[in-house]
């Protein structure tokens, strides 16, 4: 089973209230995810435990540059972000790097799937 891990415990209540709806990872994911791949949705540290939110599907997974994510995409990232220059600060805390608007992000579209 696949994961889509989250390490921010500011995804915690995002996610447990159903609020993200995807994730924009650094770099080309789609030989990892691909759309109709159900994950499940968890949140923890590194090398730590894990909590399962949430079992999902994948519905979309798009590559593109930074410069180019759309509100929708940034909306879901994190209803606090409201801009690509509030993304490039998020995700450069993230990843622990600089990172410009031509860098290559994927966003992954994800919805929960009721069992």
């Amino acid at each position: 089973m696949l994961a889509l891990n989250f390490y921010s415990s500011n995804y915690h209540n995002q996610l447990v209230c159903r609020r993200k709806k995807c994730t924009i990872r650094l770099g080309d994911k789609t030989q990892k995810y691909g759309e109709g791949d159900i994950v499940w949705i968890t949140v923890g540290k590194r090398f730590a435990t894990k909590k399962k939110i949430y079992t999902a599907m994948i519905d979309r997974v798009l590559v593109k540059p930074i410069s180019e994510l759309t509100t929708s995409d940034l909306q879901g990232e994190n209803p606090d972000i409201t801009s690509v220059d509030d993304l490039l600060i998020f995700l450069q805390s993230i990843y622990d790097k600089s990172l410009t608007q031509d860098d290559t992000v994927t966003v992954v579209y994800f919805s929960e799937v009721i069992e």
